[in-house]
């Protein structure tokens, strides 16, 4: 099973992925983004989606017209891994 984030590491979450919040029970980073419209918020959900299923690690997110909310753990580990700041990054990427 992969490890979670130390303390340490969750603590450098903000300098390292400073649009991301981490919740305060440091098993989650979120992120919200708007965009012009319901068609570019989708098409960006579609390049998200590739991104996760090649990583085989799928983000929790929703989607509200022009808005995309994305949450991203790893479930199996409890809690936050390096495949969440490698999925986040990824999503950095394409914003």
């Amino acid at each position: 099973m992969i490890a979670v984030l130390t303390e340490a590491e969750r603590a450098n979450l903000p300098a390292s992925l400073p649009q991301w919040q981490v919740a305060p029970d440091g098993k989650t980073i979120m992120r919200r983004f708007r965009f012009a419209d319901f068609s570019t918020a989708f098409a960006f959900m579609t390049r998200v989606a590739l991104l996760a299923e090649a990583q085989q690690h799928h983000p929790d997110w929703s989607n509200v017209y022009d808005r995309v909310e994305i949450r991203l753990s790893t479930h199996d580990a409890g809690g936050l891994t390096a495949r969440d700041l490698r999925l986040a990054r990824a999503i950095d990427a394409l914003a």
